[in-house]
């Protein structure tokens, strides 16, 4: 009797945080599990000599300065249907990412669960990642083209990638995880960013100016019927913010606390992008609005 009660002592430290350190993992109140991403510094970006390499992925060191929460999962329909009462997506099923959706739809999620009683009384504050929270939770460490190795065939484990424009989505969970237990970070569907798609960002803060310049909000991961360079770690997309057929979205979240924190402040000077193969860069106002291709099927 002695060793079991020890056993489930042992059992009930390894799940309980000690006092003032954030759980490693949450399971939030629609069934929604999120992991604990620490803080830390990365390259954003890739080399020159990187498959798929775009000019708008100049290598930069990046610094997580504060943890965050981020969903093992894109949204799942089910999810998304419990917060919202509405189902967008081009192709059904449950456990199917959401898609086919704009950012102000995503933003708008995040604002009501958010705002659901049991997740306000857990304090918990939820939103869309920065595009380098996003691309430092994809890389876990790694430093090459995918969290699986540079090779296109270290990806099929991984990920949905490579099929015929016409093919749906997949469940959510069905290829490994990354290092940090991460899942779908490359293809199945795109993700919407929190930030607006501008010059590559030199932080994640989620609280810092967003540009009122730049055209849409920036896009992640690729989906099931790009080729596997478009679902690089460092591939950046752009769409309208409209309704997206092959984009969805996992949130980030963090503990809200009492202590105020400082306002971030802007740091936009130059901006580099490439649309349609055509670079841009420009100081002052803004270029007319370019007309987006979007790849894969149309919008």
């Amino acid at each position: 009797m002695r060793s079991i009660f020890l056993s489930f002592l042992l059992a009930a430290a390894a799940t309980t945080p000690i006092h003032g350190q954030q759980p490693k993992a949450i399971t939030n109140s629609i069934g929604m599990k999120l992991v604990l991403i620490h803080p830390g510094s990365f390259t954003m970006g890739s080399p020159n000599d990187e498959k798929g390499h775009e000019d708008n992925e100049a290598p930069h060191e990046v610094t997580i300065s504060n943890s965050y929460y981020l969903g093992i999962h894109e949204v799942t329909q089910a999810q998304y249907e419990k917060v919202t009462g509405t189902n967008p997506s081009y192709f059904k099923g449950s456990t199917m990412p959401v898609e086919n959706l704009s950012w102000d739809s995503a933003a708008t999620f995040c604002k009501r669960l958010s705002e659901m009683p049991v997740e306000k009384a857990a304090g918990r504050e939820y939103r869309l990642p920065t595009e380098a929270e996003w691309e430092y939770a994809c890389r876990a460490t790694s430093t090459t083209a995918f969290c699986s190795g540079n090779e296109e065939d270290t990806l099929e484990d991984f990920a949905w990638f490579g099929e015929e424009p016409t093919s749906e989505s997949h469940a959510v969970g069905l290829k490994k995880a990354n290092r940090w237990g991460l899942y779908d970070m490359h293809g199945n569907v795109c993700e919407w960013c929190q930030d607006r798609y501008d010059a590559p960002p030199k932080d994640a803060d989620p609280r810092r100016k967003e540009p009122t310049r730049g055209w849409s909000h920036a896009i992640r991961g690729g989906c099931v019927n790009f080729e596997s360079t478009n679902c690089r770690s460092a591939m950046r997309l752009i769409t309208t913010d409209g309704k997206a057929g092959n984009v969805g979205f996992r949130v980030a979240m963090r503990l809200a606390t009492k202590a105020s924190e400082p306002e971030a402040s802007p740091h936009y000077s130059k901006h580099l992008c490439k649309v349609n193969s055509v670079e841009n860069l420009w100081e002052g106002e803004a270029p007319a609005e370019p007309t987006v291709q979007w790849f894969g099927r149309s919008l």
